[in-house]
């Protein structure tokens, strides 16, 4: 089923919008909750019908959301257990949790008999913006008849028009009420929606009298309170009907501007209705003739949503509510209302409302599956092209709060983020995923489910560009999340200072932990059936906090993916720029040795003259066991596993070494492209191991006469937030030239994060499309090390596998920000050739003065002498040192064959 999850800027604005329900009833208090059916929270239904909805989807839906949210088994004697103890334990808390994500509330009070419900403005407790009134004006004309029938004498003189009076008078005094929002009309219960028009000639006044005579006569029940609820005989099938409508309709229009809107009760309905009556197609012609007032059409008019979103798409005083058919229809009903909605309805004219009634979990299932509906139908419109993202963005806000805010001219509290502001605030709400926040864990757990997990990994990458991982069995992860708490783990502080070898760097020791915090935007299935994974976050305490709470951690400077997400956030800040990457996975496939005795573990593929892009190395693709091949048995199923896990492979090929291959993999928003690139090499690595095979990355496996491996860097510049290069907005040579000019005066330096081994200047030849050694750039040369592909797309050549790739992504940006900043020309000239074969005068014709550093120690002094790239310095000699520890203590001391095993181990 197609989600939002794919989109960074949509999936915040479904999370964080906060919703404006625009029609729903007040909660029972607590000594009457037992005096309505619980079981109603998901159904119409009444009597002995309302049992048989326990065999509905949407009974079913309803049951296994309270349970993940109350963390107990998901039967529906347990979620009613475990509601009732929430409600002993502490009742306002568990309301506060199920309005979560509620901005305020319209509050049709007219339902029940005061004293059994809340009063409207008491909801404001849970709300963020203070809740205001929806008056019914069936239940004020009701009142304004019980008062003349306590009186009534016999005298029917003028009866009706004294009471015509005296309501159009009560609506006129509610219309300047601020607590008012709006009214609300149930005649679709009490006569259905084919009103007569407001005049005489077409409502016989005669009937309506009478049928008023009729009710005062009949009189008040003993021993009530006088209101419209101890009337014996209630407003009912008549004429009079029609009339209260409308001369409601008269006097909410004949208000100054803004005039506020008359709700009416359109299509789904308990048995107190005559559904066939409930058309809101029968409201055509009552909206034609109160032009001025707008109307809102409750509950998408279900079973007739298409005629709903005719009137609202047709007529600009009448709108679209989508409520109660959530929840009471069942996920995939839901989305078909959405879906035929948005068929003709513009989303500006779309009004969402939950229709809870009595029960705070009707709130809170509501306002889940709300969410839901928006991403599986807005997410596929945005998948498929219909939208794009940033129109996707504008239809949720809209939907969820703008729409209802305009029509009932509500002021707020909450202010909308714009869609370059939801960008951070991705980032932050996964980060607020991370804490104590009983809605943010109920939808990881629906995610989690709905990958059916049964471990979770979580992922970091250190400063020797090893994967670490930590597995956590799904039953511990969904009681940890049921109880309210967030998902973390503890990790020593050492962890970010080891060597390969888990040795300890001399600069670091033993003491601290650091809490790892999953970033849940970046789960996805895999690497292996019945895994999901995503990627940690480190958090410390500051100095000086007390050692208990969350709140007060932060993020940790030296975690890997803080130090892009820094130099991001500056990107934006200061220059409004944000930026695309897509990198290219060249990997190599072995054969495990046979012989347990040899040293050498991997053994070349074998192969049928594998070459680049050669046909044959793909011939016995799907071939399975038999054949033997890599293609024949894992590499069908690695795309699979990519598809799956939702990465975007754009090619597949044969490279140039024996069982090389690469993949190329699309673009995304920079810490994005680190996360997919990251996980795409744990499917890999995954499937080929279930297969028997190796995979290296290993920039130079075979010697210096086959090709080497690389993980080359595609990226592009764009003024304004972008998650794909679809709705990237480019910039022009004046913004790309100095960013690559910065990048180009850093280069030097940035080899040291680039090519982070000593095998990785094996590959760091001339004329071989490796990049060469001097720093140059040229339009569509692969011997330059910076290749300008088109416009601000250009490619960075010189990284390879066995780097971290968060690390070099920072340090990219951070030198090509310095460039901007000082507007640096562009003095490199378009090398159209290979600067190895060209003399010094044509070298310095175009440019090319500067060689890269030879070796990673060379590399990492230039990294040190580099004053003005702008990084943590606390992070750039944090990486210094592991890497000079690495070298001292390690890989120096290794023969070249022990180095090339040890990192075809490892790598």
């Amino acid at each position: 089923m197609a989600s939002a999850y794919d989109f960074r800027h949509l999936n915040a604005a479904i999370d964080s919008t906060s919703l404006l329900d625009n029609h729903a009833h007040p909660l029972l208090t607590p000594e009457k909750q037992k005096t309505r059916p619980f079981l109603s929270i998901a159904s119409e239904a009444g009597g002995e019908a309302l049992q048989d909805s326990k065999a509905s989807l949407a009974h079913v839906r309803a049951v296994k959301q309270l349970a993940e949210v109350l963390g107990c088994e998901q039967t529906w004697d347990a979620v009613v257990a475990n509601v009732e103890r929430k409600r002993l334990e502490s009742g306002a808390d568990w309301i506060r949790r199920c309005f979560e994500g509620i901005e305020t509330v319209l509050i049709d009070d007219g339902l029940d008999v005061p004293g059994r419900v809340e009063t409207y403005d008491w909801h404001s407790n849970f709300t963020k913006s203070p809740c205001k009134r929806i008056v019914r004006i069936e239940t004020v004309a009701s009142d304004i008849i019980a008062r003349y029938a306590q009186e009534y004498n016999g005298d029917r003189s003028d009866l009706l028009s004294r009471v015509l009076v005296d309501f159009h008078n009560e609506i006129i005094r509610y219309v300047k009420d601020p607590r008012v929002a709006g009214f609300k009309t149930i005649i679709c219960y009490r006569r259905g929606l084919a009103i007569l028009p407001p005049n005489r000639n077409s409502i016989p006044y005669t009937e309506a009298a009478n049928a008023l005579e009729e009710i005062v006569s009949e009189g008040l029940e003993e021993d009530s309170p006088v209101s419209g609820f101890s009337l014996i005989k209630r407003l009912q099938d008549s004429p009079l009907n029609d009339l209260v409508v409308s001369t409601a309709a008269n006097a909410i229009g004949s208000a100054p501007d803004p005039v506020k809107p008359l709700q009416f009760h359109t299509g789904l309905g308990d048995t107190d209705i005559t559904l066939t009556k409930s058309s809101p197609s029968h409201l055509q012609r009552f909206i034609e003739d109160f032009p001025k007032v707008p109307i809102v059409l409750l509950h998408a008019g279900y079973p007739w949503t298409r005629e709903t979103a005719y009137l609202a798409a047709m007529y600009p005083n009448v709108y679209a509510d989508i409520g109660e058919v959530i929840p009471v229809l069942s996920q995939q009903g839901q989305e078909n209302v959405l879906k035929e909605m948005l068929e003709l309805c513009p989303w500006s004219k779309i009004l969402c409302s939950t229709d809870a009634h009595g029960f705070p979990e009707m709130y809170l299932i509501a306002t889940m599956q709300i969410r839901s509906a928006l991403k599986a139908v807005v997410g596929d419109l945005v998948r498929t092209g219909q939208l794009d993202e940033r129109q996707g963005v504008q239809l949720v806000q809209a939907v969820l709060h703008n729409n209802s805010k305009k029509v009932y001219n509500l002021e707020t509290a909450s202010t909308l983020p714009s869609f370059e502001q939801l960008g951070s605030i991705s980032h932050t709400l996964t980060t607020q995923l991370s804490q104590p926040s009983a809605t943010a864990n109920d939808a990881i757990i629906r995610k989690l489910r709905s990958l059916d997990a049964k471990h979770l990994r979580i992922y970091w990458h250190d400063y020797t560009s090893s994967a670490k991982c930590r597995l956590i069995p799904i039953k511990h992860v969904y009681k940890t999340l049921a109880s309210g708490k967030p998902m973390v783990i503890s990790v020593a502080k050492a962890g970010l200072g080891l060597l390969q070898t888990d040795m300890l760097i001399p600069q670091m020791n033993a003491s601290g932990m650091y809490t790892l915090r999953p970033d849940w935007s970046s789960l996805k299935p895999g690497p292996a059936p019945g895994h999901v994974s995503c990627f940690g976050d480190f958090f410390t305490q500051p100095d000086g906090a007390s050692s208990a709470g969350e709140e007060e951690e932060e993020e940790e400077p030296m975690c890997p993916r803080a130090v892009l997400r820094r130099t991001l956030d500056r990107a934006a800040s200061r220059h409004g720029l944000s930026f695309l990457l897509g990198f290219e996975v060249e990997f190599v496939v072995m054969e495990r040795n046979p012989d347990a005795a040899s040293v050498d573990r991997y053994l070349p593929l074998r192969n049928d003259g594998h070459a680049w892009s050669m046909a044959r190395a793909l011939a016995d693709w799907g071939g399975g066991s038999s054949s033997g091949g890599f293609t024949a048995v894992a590499a069908g199923e690695l795309l699979d596993a990519l598809d799956d896990a939702g990465i975007a492979v754009e090619q597949f090929h044969p490279e140039a070494a024996p069982g090389q291959y690469e993949l190329v993999l699309a673009a995304l928003p920079p810490l994005e492209a680190c996360d997919s690139l990251l996980h795409a090499r744990q499917v890999l690595e995954s499937v080929a191991a279930r297969h028997g095979f190796r995979v290296t990355l290993h920039p130079k496996p075979f010697g210096a006469a086959a090709c080497g491996s690389a993980s080359h860097m595609h990226m592009s510049l764009s003024s304004s937030p972008a998650s794909s290069p679809s709705d990237a907005v480019s910039v022009g040579p004046a913004v790309y030239e100095p960013f690559y000019a910065g990048v180009l005066g850093h280069l030097r330096a940035l080899v040291a994060f680039a090519y982070s081994n000593p095998t990785s200047y094996q590959r760091m030849v001339d004329s071989f499309w490796a990049g060469g050694r001097w720093v140059t750039w040229g339009t569509q040369n692969k011997e330059a090390p910076l290749r300008k592909v088109a416009g601000s797309h250009w490619e960075v050549k010189v990284i390879d596998g066995l780097a971290n790739p968060y690390f070099v992504a920072a340090a990219v940006l951070a030198a090509g920000l310095d460039g901007v900043e000082r507007r640096a020309p562009l003095t490199w000239r378009d090398c159209l050739g290979d600067p190895a074969r060209m003399d010094a005068g044509e070298r310095a014709e175009l440019g090319i003065t500067t060689m890269f550093p030879a070796d990673l120690r060379e590399a990492l002094r230039a990294l040190a002498d580099d004053e003005t790239l702008d990084l943590d310095p606390k992070f750039v000699k944090r990486y210094i040192d592991v890497k000079t520890a690495e070298l001292d203590v390690l890989l120096d001391k290794m023969s070249p064959e022990e180095l090339r095993r040890w990192v075809l181990e490892r790598y």
